[in-house]
């Protein structure tokens, strides 16, 4: 898995920032490329790292502009690591048909 795009941002509350990571990554999947999302949010507190939770779904689709999307949806909204799933669900269950044209390439040949 290799990291091809990077968004952060971050909240302050109470004394603590939030970092949040978006990243969008890609990897090799059955002779393609396949893009993913990770989600990393830091919590930090006087520069310290005192949480750190982090997320990812590997194999979204081998489309890269439609995972970008997902990636500017989940920063714009600044959604927590633990809400990536929930969040991606349904994106990720219609996009993995995308994967099939990697498939039906490998069947060609």
């Amino acid at each position: 898995m290799k990291i091809i795009e990077s968004l952060i941002s971050s909240i302050s509350r109470e004394g603590t920032e939030m970092k949040y990571m978006y990243r969008l990554t890609k990897s090799n999947y059955k002779g393609g490329q396949a893009y993913g999302i990770e989600v990393e949010r830091q919590d930090l507190k006087g520069g310290q790292a005192i949480n750190i939770e982090r997320d990812n779904i590997n194999l979204i689709s081998n489309n890269k502009y439609k995972v970008n999307e997902l990636l500017k949806l989940l920063y714009k909204n600044q959604v927590s690591p633990i809400h990536l799933v929930e969040i991606l669900g349904e994106y990720v269950d219609d996009y993995i048909y995308d994967f099939n044209d990697i498939q039906n390439e490998i069947s060609i040949n």
